[in-house]
């Protein structure tokens, strides 16, 4: 049995690039950085940092390109591929990249960019400076909605509803 999977959390080193193929696909290529941090022999604190280029394709491309960038915080799961090909001095080229099967956004930034992201209000009469007629730049913040699970189990679940 072989097993050709990769997952790499980190942060994209500059704007994605999305291009479509002359078939019509999309397809998205950025990079994303990941660091190590460990202690070596002598207690001395060490950190690297690893560069991977990563290519999505399809609508999964077009996605990303509209709100993936720079900086931003991305988790890809995808698999490993090496491509070879001949540049333009007639020299052998390789590269390594991991195609991209899902991905997952990280927070949303205030500048992003992103639907809800960066919007600044007005203060109106109900609130503290009824006077101030200048927005705000600090971002809406989003609520995170509240699920108690205990509540909702309890009722829905009943021991003979298990299949083991």
């Amino acid at each position: 049995m072989n097993l050709n999977k990769v997952f790499v959390l980190g942060r994209i080193t500059a704007d994605p690039q999305l291009r479509t193929t002359p078939g019509g696909q999309s397809v998205l290529s950025f990079s994303i950085a990941t660091n190590r941090i460990w202690n070596d022999k002598n207690g001395a604190k060490q950190e690297s940092a690893e560069f991977h280029n990563i290519v999505a394709w399809g609508r999964q491309a077009e996605v990303g390109g509209q709100y993936l960038s720079k900086g931003g915080l991305v988790l890809v799961e995808g698999r490993l591929q090496t491509r070879s090909w001949t540049d333009k001095q007639g020299g052998q080229r390789k590269t390594t990249e991991i195609i991209c099967e899902r991905m997952q956004f990280g927070p949303r930034s205030a500048n992003s960019g992103a639907p809800g992201a960066g919007k600044s209000f007005t203060p109106n009469s109900s609130q503290s400076n009824p006077t101030s007629e200048t927005p705000s730049n600090e971002p809406i913040p989003e609520e995170i909605p509240v699920i108690d699970i205990d509540s909702e189990i309890k009722e829905d679940i009943k021991s003979e509803d298990l299949p083991f």
